[in-house]
């Protein structure tokens, strides 16, 4: 998750539009005795002085909002959520007016620039909200109690007492480590309890935010989201099926092999008739990414050749060393080190003296070079990888920073998640030798288990990435209702990954709402479509950097070359159609996921000699919640 420059702005008026546009209206000759005033045709000029002065105030103002929102999840009180919900409120409300005063420069011929801002003025609206001051300002407090709420989520075990309770990062690294499966199924079952308060207000917010959609001019939120990828929401759920097919075999191969080990390492805690896989299994709360559940995967002829997260502890590697290990992966490409305010204002561990937001997110505060990073770190590979991934957002913010305010932004939200992840594929064992962290790289005949650790987390991932938006444009569009939530949720769980609940759930559960992206509206295809670029992106680099051998193995660290095409791009920001990006990057304008199957091709010739002799893939129950 990132938080991308914020399109809202808090003050009411534009004086430099008011006076650009005060000639709009016009008086014609008397007609029938009366005078009666006519709008007069908007210039061409005038949809341009509108757009400048629309891009000015929104810049400013969006800074006030970014702070309020960075107070709001770095120390969460009831006053910095009403602050937050206020501050929302403000912004949305005028961004709505600007999109409603610029639907009467329609049907101008404008530049293609020009063009492109009107658009983006419109589709930059993450939260659409009703025109209804009231309505309005019900939205914006039910996103930030939403937003709060997941925060201030707690997992109590029994008889436990207030500060033996766990929040989300603690049951995190508790989920990664344990392998007792009642222990995980109760952190799982007790850390989905926090969605249950908020499947009212969530269906109210969904409901407000499709009124605000339809006044734009939208069939409801879903179809708007969909609609910021230069194609029709229709071509967009077509590009999003034509990917997935592309690595569903790879990922089927996947789960057959690991079920199978889970089977072997916990019996009948792990084995269904259907061939799903129990959720708590897979050392993650949500399933999402599986490599924290290596161990009892891994092929026991081929070990890892070396244990990322041990040797970061060992070296007593707190979180600021942690960031200056992915800083300089960057600074050896020839980007700029990050700017002293950057270590002054980011929050990388958690405080000990309040409630905050710990998921990973990197942020913009000014559009210029006050970046950050709000996260709550720990010595692990994961959090290893984590910051590669954070700081590629930053970067990718300073890089478009010399552009116009709408085009200070990803080509697309998921080019911005995958501009880090293609850099933390380059965390490969000569990468970790350069930085004296291993002392010596091992040979071909260690990567099958490094490709297995690797797609436990990528490949794994591309389901969960794909289906958390299909649920909710399901919700959007009215196909699912709220007493359907909980069953809808489990159907595609069930249909792209092959996960079942550990436990009974219920039409009263929400678990929706245990992952943070829903309760904090924020869009989540962007991190599928990532898992995608990111390895045409890397591929690119590589070629880039003059190197020649196995994808896998491949490292850019310290090339400049490959440095000068990642910036060409990054610094196009939203400019251009995210097509003319890809192309600039990679020489090709249609996203391709054959990259990822030439990264993964010998270990799916592996995962299939394995997997002989096992049933592949899974049955649907009949009910999605047992």
């Amino acid at each position: 998750f990132y938080i991308p420059c914020a399109m809202e702005a808090r003050f009411r008026f534009a004086l430099p539009w008011v006076l650009a546009t005060a000639s709009a209206f016009a008086l014609i000759p008397p007609s029938l005795g009366a005078q009666t005033p006519v709008p007069a045709k908007p210039t061409v000029a005038e949809a341009i002085a509108f757009i400048e002065s629309a891009e000015k105030e929104l810049s400013a103002s969006s800074i006030d909002l970014q702070k309020a929102a960075w107070i709001e999840e770095t120390y969460i009180t009831d006053d910095t959520v009403d602050l937050l919900a206020h501050a929302n409120d403000r912004a949305i409300a005028r961004q709505t007016e600007l999109i409603h005063e610029a639907q009467r420069f329609e049907g101008l011929d404008l530049p293609a620039d020009v063009k492109r801002k009107f658009e983006l003025l419109k589709l930059g609206i993450g939260l659409p909200a009703p025109s209804d001051p009231a309505l309005r300002s019900e939205a914006t407090a039910k996103a930030a109690s939403l937003d709060a709420a997941y925060g201030r989520g707690r997992y109590c075990p029994p008889g436990a007492k207030d500060e033996q309770c766990l929040g989300i990062d603690q049951l995190d690294v508790k989920m990664a480590e344990s392998r007792d499966p009642k222990e995980l199924a109760a952190m799982w079952a007790g850390w989905h309890q926090v969605g249950v308060p908020m499947r009212g207000d969530y269906a109210r917010l969904a409901e407000l935010s499709n009124k605000g959609a339809r006044e734009l001019g939208y069939a409801d939120t879903g179809a708007l989201w969909r609609s910021q990828y230069d194609m029709t929401p229709d071509q967009f759920q077509a590009e999003i099926e034509r990917l997935w097919t592309q690595v569903e075999p790879l990922y089927r191969e996947l789960h057959t092999y690991v079920r199978h080990k889970l089977v072997e390492r916990y019996g009948d805690a792990a084995r269904r008739p259907d061939g799903l896989i129990p959720a708590h299994l897979l050392g993650n709360m949500w399933a999402q990414e599986w490599g924290n559940g290596y161990d009892v995967v891994a092929p026991t002829a081929s070990p890892l050749p070396y244990d990322l997260g041990a040797i970061l502890k060992a070296r007593n590697t707190d979180s600021v060393k942690l960031v200056h290990y992915g800083e300089g992966f960057y600074t050896s490409l020839g980007f700029d080190a990050l700017p002293d305010s950057f270590w002054k204002r980011s929050m990388l561990s958690h405080p000990r003296d309040r409630d905050v937001v710990c998921h990973a997110s990197a942020w913009d505060i000014d559009n210029e070079r006050d970046v950050r990073i709000k996260a709550c770190f720990n010595p692990t590979a994961d959090d290893f990888v984590t910051v590669h991934h954070e700081l590629g957002h930053n970067y990718y913010q300073m890089a478009y920073r010399n552009q116009p305010f709408f085009f200070r932004d990803g080509a697309n939200d998921g080019f911005h998640e995958a501009i880090g992840d293609a850099i933390a594929l380059n965390v490969t064992p000569d990468y970790l030798k350069k930085l004296g962290l291993i002392d010596q790289v091992p040979p071909p005949s260690s990567d099958i288990p490094l490709l297995l650790h690797t797609a436990l987390d990528k490949i794994a991932f591309l389901p969960f990435g794909l289906l958390v938006d299909k649920w909710r444009w399901e919700v959007f569009s009215g196909e699912v209702k709220p007493e359907e939530y909980e069953s809808a949720w489990w159907k595609l769980r069930e249909k792209y990954q092959g996960i079942a609940p550990p436990v009974a759930r219920s039409a009263t559960d929400f678990d929706p709402g245990a992952k943070y992206h829903i309760p904090g509206n924020v869009p989540y295809m962007r991190y599928f479509l990532a898992r995608v670029y990111q390895f045409q992106f890397y591929r690119a680099m590589c070629q880039a950097s003059g190197y020649k051998g196995p994808l896998n193995r491949c490292s850019v660290f310290g090339s400049k070359e490959a440095g000068a095409r990642l910036n060409a791009m990054l610094e196009l920001g939203r400019s251009k159609p995210w097509p003319e990006a890809l192309k600039a990057m990679t020489g090709s304008d249609k996203a391709d996921a054959s990259a990822i199957v030439e990264y993964f091709q010998p270990l799916l010739d592996w995962l299939k000699e394995q997997n002989k002799g096992q049933t592949e893939g899974w049955k649907l129950p009949a009910n999605p919640l047992q």
